[in-house]
This record gives C-alpha cells, structure tokens and sequence, in this order.
C-alpha cells in the first residue's frame, strides 16, 4: 500500500496500523499503487487534527481525528499527542473500510503497558485507565486485562530503582543450529565453531573495561543477564571462566537477580547447570517453543520433546529458584490443540515463570523466506486465548508484555509468573526503566535518564568476527556511556 503523508512523517506508527488491519499489505512509499492512505496532519491553534482518505480495493473510507495539547506541554509530549491523532485517524479509516476492531484496537506502539503505567502516574485509578484503554483506544477486554497488570509490575519496579543502578546484559550469539524463525544476529555453532574462542577473549575484555568504568562512574548492577544466541552452547569451563570474571569485575553480590538462558535442551548438561549455580545465577531460561515433534522438526530444533523433559529434570535437580520457559504461539505446523498439549505440559513441570510469545515473520527467518505454511491468524487467536485462562487458572499472572512487527494477528508477547517468580530484567528493558549496559556482539545499549525522559542509544557491531577484529568500536560506545553519565551529574 502507498502511504502518502501531509504535514508530518510518522512512518512508525501509520505502518504499525497498516499491519494491524492489512497484514498482507506492505508499505511503500513510491509509485502508483491503486491501494493508498493519504494521511495528512494540521495544527489549529493547540489542536492537532489527523485526517486518513483510505483506498482499498476500490473501496474508500475516512477516518478523523482531533487531540488537544495541553499548555505547557514539551516537545515530547506534543510529539507524542500528534502522532496519536494519526493513529487515531487511521484506525477510524480502517476500521470503517474493513468492519474489523483489532485486539489491541488502535494501539501500535510496541508497549502498551507504558500507556496504562502512565495513565496510573497521572492518579487515574484502574477503572479510569480501563476505560479510556477501552474508549479512546479501543482495546478489546483480553487484552486490557493483560495490559493493566503489567502496568502495575511496571510501576513497583520503578519505585525500588535507585539512581545510580543499571542492568547488565551479556550476549553470546551462537546457537547449535539456526531456527526457522529466527533473526537474530546469531551464528551456528557447526559453522562458526572456530570463532568461540576469540570470541570469548574479546567479551571479557570488553567486560573488563566496562566493569572499570561502572565503578568509575560509581554506577551499581541491579540485575544481569545473559541471552543470545544460546549461551550454553559454551563449555562447561568457558562458561565457568566468563561469569567468573564478570563477578570479579562487576560487584554482583546486591542484584535482584542473575539469569542466563539455557534457550537450547540440546546444550543443557548437569556439569554446565552446576557451573552457573556456582557462579550464583539463580534463574535460568529454557526455551523449549513446542513440546510437539512435529513442530520442532519443522522450526529447524535438532533435539525432540523428550530431550526437553529429560533437560527439565536436570534443571529441577540443580535447584535453581527461579525457572523460565518460553513458548510460540503461531509455529508452523503447529495446531490449537497441540499448542494446548504442550502449554499443559510445560506448566506440569512446576516453573514459577512462562512467556507465550507470537510468532513474528521477520524478514530474515527462513520462514518468511522458504514461504512456509504457519497457522492462521484465527488459529493463533485460538492457542493465545487458551493460554490467558489457562495461566491464571494455574496461579500465574501476566507481569510484562510487548508487540513486534510482523506478529500474527498483531497480537503480543507476554511473561507470566507465579508469586516471587517476577523477572525484573524483563521489565526495566520492555519499560525503559533505567539503563541497559550491554556487552557482546550485537549488543544495544540503552542509556536512560528517567527525570529529563532522554534515552540515548550505541549499539556493538553485529556479527562476531567484526566485534572481535575491531575493539575501537566497543571504546567509543563506553566512551558514550561515560560521557552521558557525566552529563547526568552535571544537570
């Protein structure tokens, strides 16, 4: 579909609606496509007004909006106003020309939570936040029911932060073998085996000086994780090495917590599990996605469902506290019904925390690219409305969510847990709660100043061969690093 924009150039969040109502559609921005939105913006005195002309297969709606911005407002409130009457705008259009109301109505940001959590800050009780959710924005009751928990998750984990406390993350991007809907930046370990190594050196260099200059700046660690990729892919030793050195460098004794993924069932043995108790990780992430065969055939796992539940086992006799699995809603050659089976099974294991992701098509999976057949959006709804009752049924509650891209029925990703099982890691990066210092190839550092609402971001290079043959880049990210945090002080 051709977007054509007057008065402003909110690409994000016209595409975000695009998706929601046209999954099949891609934006474009040149040409002479009969499908276009013209959506235009005017400012009248303190009113912002949106207005989309929608065009789809012969067939054109209107949608309006108007939204009023307050006196006094700054530059990023009002940015953030003007875009919700585009959005607004669009959506009326939309939903005008289709008959169609998106679970998450006319929200496209990738955290509604952070709307909801605002909305409570500004003394709003829960019934005021739901029903503007419901009637200014139009979300379904699933999904306010979703989102308003999480709010609140995110409001008490803000109130513990202190001033001078980051999270620290630490990304290995090697896997045993490359899913199918991946896209992350992460390398086969059969392919790139010979790179582990160098890799490994240049990270704990990397974490050396950055731990040097986390106690330089007199910042604290509050939680650390360790994702990928999947980090147990290293050896027992090369893992033992690592957090060894991490805890030497970054005074970890006062975090929340210490979690790392053992994403992989292939890669979890009880010398590596031992090695992280050790080290004093006390949450753990396997991330099985289907307990069904057929589907972890088809997504490209070498390992089967009863490699997970012997994995699983390991897992309970090493006693971690806390124990997260990961589940996709959407799977190819996943059904509803089997989706059920494996939800059911994985709460049997007894874990205090679950997050039921959608399958996202990006663009560089194998998926997206072989065309392979996935489940319906109807289909997806299906697995994602057993899963809500299911959970709570079981004592869990959600406590983080997020969207994507390219999500199945732009539905969401959401971590539930039991009572004492919050992964606090989680929520400070999905609610920019505070700054995220991440080492490692791939890694994006968020450095966040909550008062002035200023986040700014340096990111690794990508890939590991890079990240290990040009050091000079990771210097000039940690000089970023310190000099934001040096203008902190001085404000």
């Amino acid at each position: 579909m051709r977007l054509i924009f007057q008065g402003h150039d909110y690409r994000y969040a016209v595409e975000q609606s695009l998706l929601a109502f046209f999954p099949g559609q891609r934006p474009v921005y040149e040409g002479e496509e009969a499908d276009r939105a013209l959506v235009s913006l005017t400012l009248e005195g303190r009113e912002a007004l949106a207005e989309t002309v929608l065009t789809v297969d012969g067939r054109t709606a209107r949608g309006q909006a108007r939204t009023a911005i307050p006196d006094g407002a700054d530059e990023y409130e009002g940015e953030r106003l003007r875009q919700r009457a585009v959005k607004l705008s669009f959506f009326e259009a939309a939903r005008a020309l289709t008959g169609v109301t998106p679970a998450w109505g006319a929200l496209t940001g990738i955290r509604p939570a952070k709307l909801a959590a605002g909305l409570l800050e500004e003394g709003k009780s829960e019934e005021e936040a739901d029903r503007i959710l419901r009637d200014t924005y139009f979300v379904s009751e699933s999904r306010r029911k979703l989102c308003l928990p999480c709010a609140k998750a995110g409001l008490e984990a803000k109130r513990e932060l202190q001033k001078n406390e980051i999270s620290l993350y630490v990304g290995i991007p090697f896997c045993p073998t490359r899913c199918a809907y991946c896209s992350f930046v992460s390398n086969s370990v059969e392919k790139s085996f010979h790179l582990v190594e160098p890799y490994l050196q240049a990270l704990l260099a990397e974490a050396d000086s950055a731990a040097a200059m986390v106690k330089d700046l007199g910042l604290k660690v509050r939680s650390f994780y360790m994702g990928g990729g999947t980090p147990t892919t290293l050896t027992a030793e090369q893992m033992d090495r690592l957090l060894g050195r991490l805890r030497e460098g970054f005074d970890l004794a006062d975090a929340v917590e210490l979690t790392v993924e053992a994403g992989r069932p292939d890669t979890i043995t009880a010398e590596k599990l031992a090695v992280l108790r050790k080290n004093d990780v006390d949450r753990i992430s396997v991330n099985p996605q289907s307990m069904d065969d057929r589907v972890l055939a088809a997504i490209g796992r070498r390992h089967s469902g009863d490699d997970i539940r012997r994995a699983m086992e390991l897992v309970n006799a090493a006693g971690f506290p806390h124990v997260n699995m990961d589940l996709i809603a959407g799977l190819p050659e996943d059904t509803p019904e089997s989706f059920r089976r494996t939800l059911d099974e994985v709460v049997a294991f007894g874990t205090d925390n679950i997050t039921i992701h959608t399958l996202s098509l990006k663009k560089g999976s194998r998926i997206t690219l072989e065309g392979t057949r996935i489940p319906t959006e109807e289909e997806v709804a299906a697995m994602l409305d057993y899963a809500a009752p299911a959970l709570g049924g079981a004592g869990f509650a959600p406590y983080y969510l997020y969207r994507q891209k390219y999500m199945s029925g732009s539905f969401e990703n959401v971590g539930w847990c039991r009572p004492g099982g919050t992964g606090w890691y989680n929520i400070y990066i999905m609610e920019e709660l505070h700054t995220i210092l991440s080492l490692g190839a791939g890694g994006s550092t968020k450095m966040v100043d909550q008062p002035r609402n200023r986040i700014e971001r340096v990111f690794n290079l990508k890939f590991p061969q890079e990240y290990i043959q040009r050091p000079e880049k990771i210097a000039a990210n940690q000089a970023a690093f310190r000099a934001f945090y040096q203008q902190m002080t001085k404000q």
